[in-house]
């Protein structure tokens, strides 16, 4: 099987003006190309030759930094595309809002806590929503880590904050990129359908 590089569901276009076409053409077109050949090109000739991306992560969390940098940039950058839409953003509904409502008190302490971690990723990194067993939390990985590693932990929804991901748009201003993307670029169907 091996690792893919995730088809768009949406134009490199599709964003815009909110993440432009260069960004993404850089961004899924070289950036995450470059995690997928790469892991590919480690697992060849492996007992992960065959594995799926995830299965990958968890192997090689640990004992293959390189692999596993690579490995979860992959999932972490395809997660990531499949968390927005064109015409997204707003605040989510049913179940999704229940549990917001009931783990943060109210969308809007969701949101400041979920731009806060966004933030104060120091360097590179990820800021995540995420289900557990005693509810949603709030948190942010730093660099290639992902919450797949973490025990009983679901990841609903992520914000990519390497610079890449939006400095030929934002330059260096990635408060404005995070509440560009909360407000109008997050699909919340595409979350609250990763509910378990």
């Amino acid at each position: 099987m091996g690792v893919e590089l995730t088809v768009l569901p949406y134009p490199y276009d599709a964003l815009a003006p909110f993440i432009g076409k260069q960004t993404m053409e850089i961004h899924h077109g070289r950036h995450h190309k470059k995690y997928v050949t790469t892991t590919n090109d480690m697992i060849k000739g492996t007992d992960m030759e065959g594995d799926d991306v995830i299965s990958i992560v968890k192997k090689s969390f640990g004992s293959n930094q390189g692999l596993f940098n690579n490995a979860a940039q992959s999932f972490n950058h395809d997660f990531y595309w499949k968390c927005m839409k064109p015409g997204g953003g707003g605040k989510p509904t049913g179940k999704l809002a229940q549990l917001i409502e009931k783990d943060f008190g109210g969308y809007d302490n969701f949101r400041k806590e979920f731009v806060t971690k966004a933030l104060t990723a120091f360097g590179s990194g990820w800021a995540w929503l995420v289900q557990t067993p005693t509810g949603l939390k709030v948190t942010n990985t730093i660099g290639a880590n992902t919450p797949l590693t973490d025990a009983d932990t679901v990841p609903l929804l992520t914000v990519d904050v390497w610079e890449h991901a939006y400095y030929l748009d934002y330059q260096n201003m990635r408060n404005t990129y995070v509440d560009t993307f909360m407000d109008n670029l997050v699909d919340w169907d595409a979350v609250a359908a990763r509910l378990q």
